[in-house]
């Protein structure tokens, strides 16, 4: 008798891993990052922190069970080395993944335009920007993470949109420590993506997903990579100078981001790879507690 999951059987332990916690950094990193920058400006609330968690931390499961959905349906998951899939193994039925990814939107939505409200009613129009940008990365007839735009999204909503918005939201205004910021969670947050689609290359490419790695090889992918690793690093040295000297504190993410990058520098492959993902996602986390930290210190 075949001792493999039957369909339709998957338990609270594979929804949890479906959520993908290892990319949660992704959500947590730039909230906290915003809340600095806005108490940089003397105007952190905390109330409207914990809000904007809640809508990224949201977002970014919907993100990760609509990616489930959307890659298992096309057939893109079923030759992978990376963790489980709900929908490309089999263990969970595809509209019960598609229903648990528009829940987690709806319940961001909800966050979000109570965060609006709050702040800017034009900021609601931002979040279904954000809530559109997360299901046609690979939902729809033409996603753009099948053209190798799925780093820049990230860069976009998981840096820029993210810290700012929360920097906007308590401080009513977005700052140039802020932007400078949002480059750094942007870049590190486009790196987690940018190495999960370095594992999945071969795949990737043998389905026609042509992601940014695909799209540019093997070898610059690893370059970018601990490019995009650094960026974070190079803008407390700038903050440094040009804003707080606690800035500096951002150095303290270093050896995280040296060992993230080890297995990628290595010319590691395959389930190799996966360990690149939550290294440096703690990396980006730590990094933005420590510019959190900076800011109040300042």
């Amino acid at each position: 008798m075949s001792s493999s999951p039957q369909p339709h059987s998957a338990s609270p332990a594979d929804w949890w891993a479906g959520a993908r916690p290892h990319t949660w950094a992704n959500a947590l990193a730039p909230v906290i990052a915003g809340t600095g920058a806005a108490a940089f400006q003397g105007s952190a609330s905390w109330w409207r922190a914990l809000l904007a968690l809640g809508v990224a931390w949201a977002l970014i499961i919907g993100v990760n069970y609509a990616n489930d959905y959307s890659d298992g349906i096309r057939g893109t998951d079923e030759d992978r080395s990376g963790p489980l899939r709900l929908t490309g193994s089999g263990i969970a039925a595809p509209r019960a993944v598609k229903r648990a990814a528009f829940l987690s939107f709806a319940v961001a939505g909800v966050l979000g335009v109570a965060l609006s409200l709050s702040s800017s009613w034009w900021l609601i129009l931002v979040g279904a920007g954000c809530i559109a940008g997360a299901w046609f990365y690979t939902g729809g007839s033409r996603p753009y993470g099948y053209r190798g735009l799925g780093e820049v999204a990230v860069f976009v909503f998981f840096g820029l949109v993210a810290v700012l918005g929360t920097e906007y939201t308590q401080a009513g205004a977005a700052s140039w420590v802020g932007l400078i910021c949002a480059v750094g969670v942007g870049s590190i947050s486009a790196a987690v993506n940018l190495a999960n689609n370095l594992r999945d290359i071969p795949s990737d490419a043998a389905s026609g997903k042509i992601t940014l790695a695909v799209r540019i090889g093997d070898a610059p992918t690893r370059r970018l990579f601990c490019g995009l690793v650094a960026v974070p690093f190079v803008v407390s040295l700038f903050l440094a100078v040009s804003a707080t000297w606690w800035a500096l504190l951002g150095l303290l993410a270093v050896p995280l981001g040296v060992v993230g990058t080890r297995p990628v520098r290595r010319g590691a492959t395959g389930g190799a790879l996966i360990p690149v993902l939550g290294l440096t996602g703690r990396a980006m986390l730590v990094w933005s507690v420590a510019m959190f930290a900076a800011f109040l210190l300042a």
